[in-house]
C-alpha cells in the first residue's frame, strides 16, 4: 500500500501541471505573462546565450576544418549570414510572430499525412539541433575546465564524466523549475562579449604589430592553394564546414513572445513585436559576423596549426587559448568561467526550446502519449538522450560539430523554403526568385555538410525514426479518444434539436452521394426496415465531411438544413467520422437531456481493413468505433447515447 502511494506521488509530481504547462513553460522559449515583456535588446541576450556562445568552439572547429582557408571561408559564411539567413528570418518573424518558427509556416502550407510526415522529419532535425546544442556546449565547457591551469591534474581525462555531470545539472534545473532567464542572460552575454572583445582586440593588435605572423599565414595560403581565384573557389567549397556560425536564427524567432511591442499591438497584428524581432535578428547577426571574422583571422594567424588538433591546447577553445597565452592565467581563468557559464546556459536555452517544440506539435497531432504535454517526463527523456549522445561521441566537440551543423542547416533551409513558398502563394515574383536562390544556397550547404560529415544525418535519422515509431504507436493507442475540443451548433441546427427535445431523437448516419430526394427516401426506408422503428418517426440525417484525416484535435461547427423541403440534415466537418458523430451525440444529450439514438449500416469488408481505413482516412468501422468512443467517454450506460447498426 505504501509503495502504491509513493508511486502515485511520483506520478503526480512528474505530470504536475500537465496539459498546457509544457507549451507555457517559463524558460527562454516559454510564453511570458503579459506584464513580463522586455525590450528587444534584452531578448537578444536570451537568444544570444545560444548564438554568441558558439564563439567558445566555432573558431577552433573552423581552423581544424578549413586550415589556412578559415578566414576566407568565414567571410563567405558571414556573407551567407547577412545576405541569406538574415533576410529569410526577418520574413519568418513577419509570418510567424508568436514564436512558432519556420516549422509552423510549413505546417500551414502543407496538409494531410505528407505534411505531418514532413513535420516529423523537421522535428527530428530540430531535436538534433537542440540536443547537440546541449551536449556540444557541455562538452566544450568541459574542455575549458580541463585545460584551465588551476584545474587539478588528477581530474584530467574524465571529460565524459564531467560532461554528464553538467548535463545532469541542467536536467535537474528543469525538473526543479526554470524561472525567468532574461536577467541572467543579459549579464552572461554582456560579460562574455566584453571579455571576447578584450581577447580579440589584444590579438588584433598582435597581428598588426607582428607582420611576420601574417606573412607566415599568407605564405601557407599561397603555397597550399595557389592563386587568389583558387583560394576563393576552395573557400566556397569549404565554408559549409563552418556552418556552426549560423546557429541562433531559429532561436531568435522562437523568443519573439518575450519582446515588448507597441501599445496598439494585437494578437493578429503585433507590429511592434515584429519590428523588435527584426532589430534583434539584425543586431545579433551583425554582432556575430564581426566576432566571427575577427576571431577567425586572429586564431588562424596566431595559433600553430597543430594546437587545433584533437587533444591540442586550442582544440575547441581557440579564444581561451589566446586569453591564457597573451593575457595571463588569471584573466584566462575569468574568461574560462564566463565561457563555461554561457555554454551551460546555452544548453538551458536548447532544453527550453525542446520543451516548447515537442508539445506544440506531437500531442496535438495525436502522435505522442498524453504525458508528453508535461514538462518533467520530457526533461527526463531529453536528458537521457543527451547522456547517450555524450557517451557515443566521448564528449568530443569536434565529433559533434557535423551533427550540430546539420541540424542548424536543415532548419535554415526549411525556413528559406517556407518563405519562398509563402511568397509564391502571394504571387510576389521578385521575392520568390530571391528567396528561392537563398534556399538553393542553403540546400547546397546542407548537402555539402552531409556528404562531408554524415554523423548529423545519422543522428537525425535516429530521432526521426524514433518520432515516427512513437507517433504511429501513439496514434493507434489514442484511436478511441474523443478528439473534439468544442462543438458549436448554428441557429438552424440548435432549433432542429430543440424542437425534438421532448421526444425520442433519432439520427441516421448518412454518406451522401447524389443528394437527390430518391437517395434520402431510400436511405430512410432501408434504416426503418433494418431497425424496425415506426413509419411516423421524426428522424434527422447526419452527414460528416472528412477534411484532413491526419489532424487529431479539431473543433466542430454543426450546420442545420432541410434537404428538398422534406429531410432535416445536420452537416459537420471533422478529422474523422466516428469522433465527429460521438461528439455530436454527446452535445445533443447534454443540450436536450435525452439520450439520442443513431443508426448505422455495417461497413463492408473485414474489421482489420476497416480499422486501418479509420486510422489513415477517418472512415471505416464507423459504427463500432463510434460506440467504443462513447463507451470510453461515458462509462455510465444509463447516460450513454444509443448506437444501432443493421
Amino acid at each position: 500500500m505504501q509503495g502504491n502511494r509513493r508511486a502515485g506521488r511520483l506520478r503526480g509530481w512528474l505530470l504536475d501541471g500537465g496539459t498546457e504547462q509544457a507549451a507555457r513553460h517559463p524558460g527562454p522559449h516559454g510564453r511570458p505573462p503579459e506584464d513580463r515583456h522586455h525590450p528587444w535588446w534584452k531578448v537578444m541576450c536570451l537568444t544570444g546565450v545560444d548564438y554568441f556562445s558558439t564563439l567558445g568552439y566555432q573558431p577552433g572547429i573552423a581552423a581544424l576544418a578549413a586550415g589556412a582557408l578559415s578566414p576566407v571561408a568565414t567571410l563567405v559564411l558571414v556573407l551567407v549570414t547577412l545576405l541569406g539567413a538574415l533576410p529569410v528570418y526577418r520574413r519568418v518573424a513577419v509570418e510567424s510572430p508568436h514564436g512558432e518558427g519556420s516549422i509552423a509556416m510549413l505546417v500551414r502550407l502543407l496538409s494531410y499525412w505528407p505534411g505531418k510526415l514532413f513535420v516529423l522529419v523537421l522535428l527530428g532535425f530540430a531535436a538534433t539541433d537542440f540536443i547537440i546544442t546541449i551536449t556540444l556546449s557541455a562538452a566544450d565547457a568541459t574542455a575549458h575546465i580541463d585545460e584551465n591551469p588551476f584545474w587539478p591534474s588528477g581530474l584530467k581525462g574524465h571529460e565524459v564524466a564531467i560532461t554528464l555531470l553538467l548535463v545532469a545539472l541542467l536536467g535537474a534545473v528543469f525538473l526543479k523549475g526554470f524561472g525567468e532567464a532574461i536577467g541572467i542572460a543579459v549579464v552572461l552575454v554582456a560579460v562574455y562579449l566584453a571579455l571576447n572583445a578584450v581577447v580579440i582586440a589584444d590579438a588584433l593588435w598582435r597581428v598588426v604589430t607582428h607582420p611576420s605572423a601574417v606573412g607566415d599565414w599568407t605564405t601557407a595560403l599561397s603555397t597550399g592553394h595557389g592563386d587568389p581565384l583558387l583560394v576563393v573557389g576552395l573557400s566556397l567549397l569549404v565554408f559549409p564546414k563552418l556552418a556552426l556560425g549560423l546557429s541562433g536564427f531559429e532561436t531568435g524567432v522562437a523568443v519573439m513572445p518575450h519582446i515588448r511591442g507597441d501599445r496598439q499591438d494585437s494578437e493578429d497584428r503585433p507590429l511592434g513585436r515584429i519590428r523588435g524581432a527584426r532589430r534583434l535578428l539584425t543586431t545579433a547577426a551583425a554582432t556575430m559576423s564581426v566576432f566571427l571574422i575577427t576571431s577567425s583571422v586572429t586564431t588562424t594567424v596566431l595559433i600553430p596549426p597543430e594546437a587545433f588538433q584533437p587533444g591540442g591546447p586550442a582544440n575547441g577553445r581557440a579564444l581561451a587559448y589566446l586569453a591564457h597565452q597573451h593575457l595571463g592565467g588569471v584573466f584566462g581563468t575569468v574568461y574560462d568561467l564566463s565561457t563555461i557559464a554561457i555554454l551551460w546556459f546555452a544548453g538551458a536555452s536548447a532544453m527550453a526550446g525542446l520543451l516548447n517544440l515537442v508539445p506544440r506539435y506531437l500531442p496535438r497531432y495525436g502522435m505522442a502519449p498524453a504525458w508528453a504535454r508535461a514538462v518533467r517526463p520530457l526533461v527526463l527523456v531529453f536528458t537521457a538522450v543527451a547522456f547517450l549522445i555524450t557517451v557515443v561521441f566521448s564528449a568530443s566537440v569536434d565529433a559533434q560539430g557535423g551533427a550540430y551543423a546539420t541540424g542548424v542547416l536543415v532548419l535554415i533551409t526549411s525556413a528559406a523554403t517556407a518563405v519562398t513558398l509563402a511568397a509564391r502563394r502571394r504571387r510576389q515574383r521578385a521575392r520568390t526568385w530571391a528567396f528561392g536562390a537563398i534556399a538553393l544556397i542553403f540546400v547546397y550547404t546542407t548537402v555539402a555538410n552531409v556528404v562531408e560529415r554524415p554523423d548529423g544525418v545519422k543522428i537525425a535519422a535516429c530521432f526521426i525514426g524514433g518520432m515516427i515509431l512513437v507517433s504511429v504507436l501513439s496514434r493507434i493507442m489514442r484511436a478511441y479518444e474523443l478528439r473534439v475540443d468544442h462543438v458549436e451548433l448554428d441557429r438552424a441546427a440548435a432549433r432542429m434539436i430543440d424542437e425534438r427535445a421532448t421526444r425520442r431523437i433519432r439520427l441516421i448516419a448518412h454518406e451522401p452521394q447524389r443528394r437527390d430526394p430518391a437517395e434520402y427516401r431510400a436511405k430512410l426506408a432501408q434504416t426503418m426496415a433494418d431497425n424496425d422503428f415506426p413509419d411516423d418517426s421524426d428522424v434527422i440525417f447526419v452527414e460528416v465531411h472528412v477534411s484532413d484525416p491526419s489532424d487529431f484535435e479539431t473543433d466542430l461547427l454543426v450546420r442545420g438544413s432541410v434537404a428538398h423541403d422534406s429531410y432535416p440534415v445536420l452537416s459537420l466537418t471533422g478529422s474523422s467520422v466516428p469522433t465527429a458523430l460521438a461528439a455530436l451525440l454527446l452535445e445533443i444529450r447534454d443540450r436536450s437531456r435525452r439520450r439520442p439514438h443513431i443508426y448505422f449500416e455495417w461497413s463492408e469488408g473485414g474489421p482489420g481493413r476497416n480499422i486501418l481505413r479509420y486510422l489513415a482516412f477517418g472512415q471505416g468501422a464507423i459504427a463500432s468505433v463510434t460506440r467504443e468512443i462513447l463507451r470510453r467517454q461515458e462509462p455510465d450506460p444509463r447516460r450513454r447515447p444509443h448506437v444501432h447498426a443493421g
